[in-house]
């Protein structure tokens, strides 16, 4: 559902890129409590995962093909802040460097496929998991739910924003049944897509789903037929610990994206996505504007100067996968880091603010701590001399 220019006018445009600002801004402020050593880099994994499985796309009716959002995925694995900056970077590299999406439309984008599929997620995943059994397929199950129900949200956000700035003059009643109803049909391969994603870190580190880790009970899994609890993470692992525990998965899931974006990419479906059907079917592509960055080496993944399309679409989607992992790292480490050097409130020590203070007396370099003061009694004023006559 990448919008194209001209699809909205320019004041909706700009309203829709402020909104997305102030998301973003947001974002970057409580991913500051989500991300450690650990997490920062897994979140620019997501990133990548998703632009790798967004080239994917897959057929839901006849001329008609979806493709994953991932905000769903990304709320699930490393939280709604963190989530939502997952789906920029990603929308961002397309739309500068691929040319997928307009540039004028990154805010209606973000908007859309960004904030509200990641609110409606996760909120809607939370829910179920707080009410159902505390098991790892009750999570994966809420994970598909929660999924399904994000793509036709976000099909009806921009049918809002379509009905408030639409440059063509076309039924918003037609629209909105068109869009929610193929983008239901799309939202079934992202809940399989997210479930199966989800399900599978589950399986092996449970401990990295972010959408699990505030649950009342430990989240439980089937171990030779019985319930077991999942392990926890460690509560301070310290960064080299943290960097040995997840290198593995880490490299794991780099490999993966970079084979769907190289390899399994040239069989996805050339047909119309959700958008792009409606907009044919209803008339609203007349006003669509050229891309501004069509002239890109990388315009509609490919490679320019490559004449051979398995290979200049594969390596468009490494360069895709490298770019997003590189960018999204970055930007989630610079993130982590300014968490790090967060001045505590009134001025006090991020440590000295986050627990008891330390017993002066037992503390290094530091004198006896004074004798308290003696009680005068309840006939003598403080200060008050015993003589040599008193009684």
């Amino acid at each position: 559902m990448h919008v194209p220019d001209g699809f909205i006018d320019a004041p909706v445009s700009v309203a829709a890129g402020v909104v997305a600002v102030g998301a973003v801004a947001v974002s970057l402020r409580g991913a500051r409590r989500e991300l450690d050593e650990r997490t920062a880099p897994l979140a620019g994994l997501v990133a990548a995962f998703i632009f790798a499985v967004q080239m994917l796309n897959f057929p839901v009716a006849a001329g008609t093909s979806g493709h994953l959002m991932g905000g769903a995925l990304a709320a699930i694995l490393v939280g709604p802040y963190t989530g939502v900056l997952c789906v920029s970077v990603v929308l961002l590299m397309q739309g500068v460097f691929f040319a997928d999406g307009g540039l004028t439309a990154l805010g209606v984008n973000i908007t859309v496929m960004g904030v509200v599929t990641v609110l409606v997620a996760y909120g809607l995943f939370r829910l179920l998991t707080g009410v159902l059994p505390r098991t790892r397929r009750s999570a994966t199950a809420s994970a598909f739910v929660a999924a399904l129900i994000s793509v036709p949200a976000a099909a009806a956000a921009f049918t809002l924003l379509y009905w408030v700035g639409g440059t063509t003059d076309v039924p918003i009643g037609k629209v909105f049944t068109a869009m929610v109803g193929v983008h239901t049909l799309i939202g079934i391969g992202e809940a399989v897509i997210t479930a199966l994603t989800v399900g599978a870190v589950l399986a092996v580190r449970p401990d990295l789903v972010h959408g699990v880790s505030g649950l009342a009970a430990p989240l439980k899994l089937r171990v030779d037929g019985e319930l077991v609890d999942a392990p926890a993470a460690p509560r301070d692992p310290g960064p080299p610990l943290a960097a040995r525990s997840t290198r593995g998965f880490w490299i794991t899931g780099l490999v993966s994206a970079f084979l769907l974006a190289g390899v399994v990419s040239f069989y996805a479906s050339t047909d119309l996505d959700g958008l792009e059907r409606v907009a044919a079917d209803q008339g609203i592509d007349e006003t669509a504007e050229e891309h501004g960055a069509a002239d890109s080496p990388l315009a509609e993944y490919g490679v320019g100067g490559i004449t051979n399309t398995r290979l200049s679409g594969g390596l468009a989607g490494v360069i895709g996968v490298s770019a997003t992992v590189v960018v999204g790292t970055g930007v989630f480490w610079v993130v982590r880091r300014r968490h790090d050097h967060d001045p505590a409130p009134h001025g006090q020590d991020r440590d000295a603010a986050s627990g008891p203070a330390p017993d002066r007396a037992s503390g290094p370099d530091r004198g006896p701590a004074p004798a308290p003061d003696r009680d005068p009694g309840p006939d003598r004023a403080p200060g008050h001399r015993r003589d040599q006559g008193d009684a």
